[in-house]
């Protein structure tokens, strides 16, 4: 959800704010949407739990064979392809939105790629530009053995996620090709160094980028097993995946509560309410500049407020229903609305900015080139004006939070089994209730920036 909700993004620039333009959006019966939300959530759950009822989330297998992706290949192209973009980052043109840099990044890795991994499950593993690199520095070194990352488990990813929310929610040009391009070089460097180190599994646990496509693929419908060289495709219910996996760990809760957070301080940071709060005239911006320590202490508050909300819930429920409310295990409903968050925050973002990234794969040095075959054209916003498509827009938003909070609420049903006291399921419910009116109010409520 967007509401303490998440998993992440910050556009090229202020044309790529995935805010709904609130002339339109605020003509809608939003608070109509909001409260049959909330009806639909609240009485589902009530209704599970009540009955010990739920839809098995179940799957088959459609498919298997040898593996024949070539795995190190796609992610040793992917790592010349970074070079060539960190490049034009430093010498391409100086417009986010005519920089191949900026717009493949945030607008194709950071909005479209989470979008495809929800459905067709993880793509970004073969296509991660560490793990060749860090093979093939491994075998010129002879390095077999590791360091002892690994026994910090996720907490390496948790707090490279949290500067790259800081970066991508507080810091003054995150939009900049140049200075992208430095905290991409940097941040892949290090990576690479502690890969080499401790060994490529530990990208698994230690990479945000990495963790993240990983847990939020768990909801895709469509997924692929690999083992001993062959390769087994899958076809379930969403979330099928989640159901069954292991517990979370301290570090994988914290990991979530964060992704959560930052989606929720990057669309509240933007509202009438947050401005008014630090003081801002929501129609006279200052800037980015003016707001970094007030921004920073409200993004650490949104986390703080989010985890403390997820324990509290999570604590109570476990206090009325015992083990089956373990905290690990309903831990992992929450990554269904972190991806329905994640569409309905950047639908807009992907419809408008997405142009821009296929007006630039078209002509990446924008000198009159088709390298996709595609004719001159303009990118438009017109849409964004026409009250029936944002209707439609809007729509779907809300057919994806709502979508998720059912999703969630299925899961917690199913980890905690259907002979779990039905009082146990309240704060869990109460608080899908709020996270559901919570998100959608930030996506129709009146934005300064």
């Amino acid at each position: 959800m967007k509401g303490l909700a998440g998993v992440f993004l910050l556009l090229p620039g202020a044309a790529f704010a995935c805010a709904l333009p609130p002339s339109v959006v605020l003509t809608l019966p939003t608070g109509y949407y909001m409260a049959g939300a909330a009806a639909v959530v609240g009485l589902t759950a009530l209704l599970a739990a009540g009955t010990g009822k739920v839809p098995a989330l179940t799957c088959c297998r459609i498919a298997e064979g040898p593996d024949r992706l070539p795995q190190m290949a796609l992610s040793y192209l992917s790592f010349l392809i970074l070079c060539a973009l960190l490049a034009l980052g430093f010498l391409g043109a100086e417009d986010p939105m005519h920089n191949l840099l900026t717009l493949g990044f945030w607008t194709g890795i950071w909005v479209a790629l989470p979008m495809a991994v929800m459905v067709f499950g993880n793509l970004w593993r073969p296509i991660s530009p560490w793990r060749a690199p860090v093979r093939i520095a491994r075998l010129l070194l002879g390095r077999e053995r590791g360091i002892g990352l690994a026994r910090f488990g996720a907490w390496p990813a948790v707090m490279g996620l949290a500067g790259f929310s800081w970066f991508l929610n507080v810091s003054v040009a995150p939009q900049d090709p140049e200075g992208l391009a430095r905290v991409m070089g940097i941040y892949w460097l290090a990576v690479f160094v502690l890969a080499v180190a401790e060994g490529e599994d530990w990208l698994d646990q230690g990479e945000f980028l990495t963790l993240f496509f990983a847990l939020i693929a768990r909801v895709a419908p469509l997924w692929a097993e690999r083992r001993d060289g062959r390769v087994a495709r899958y076809l379930g219910w969403p979330g099928a995946q989640i159901a069954r996996m292991a517990p979370f760990s301290r570090a994988e809760m914290a990991f979530v509560s964060l992704a959560l957070a930052s989606l929720s301080f990057d669309g509240l940071s933007e509202t009438f309410f947050w401005l008014g709060l630090i003081g801002e005239n929501p129609l006279e911006f200052t800037g980015r500049s003016a707001v970094v320590r007030v921004n920073t202490a409200g993004l650490a508050a949104t986390w703080a407020v989010t985890a403390g909300l997820l324990w509290a819930v999570l604590a109570l429920g476990r206090r009325l229903g015992g083990e089956r409310f373990a905290a690990g295990p309903l831990m992992l409903s929450f990554l269904a609305i972190a991806a329905g968050y994640h569409i309905a925050h950047h639908l807009v973002t992907l419809l408008g900015s997405g142009q821009f990234l296929i007006l630039a794969l078209n002509d990446p040095l924008f000198r009159g080139d088709e390298m996709l075959g595609l004719p001159t054209f303009f990118v438009s916003f017109g849409f964004l004006t026409d009250p029936a498509v944002m209707s439609l827009i809007y729509a779907a938003q809300f057919a994806a939070v709502l979508g998720a909070h059912l999703l969630a609420v299925v899961l917690v049903m199913t980890r905690a089994g259907s002979s779990a006291r039905a009082v146990a399921h309240l704060p869990m419910t109460g608080l899908m209730v709020v996270y559901t009116v919570f998100g959608l109010w930030l996506l129709s409520t009146a934005r300064g920036v």
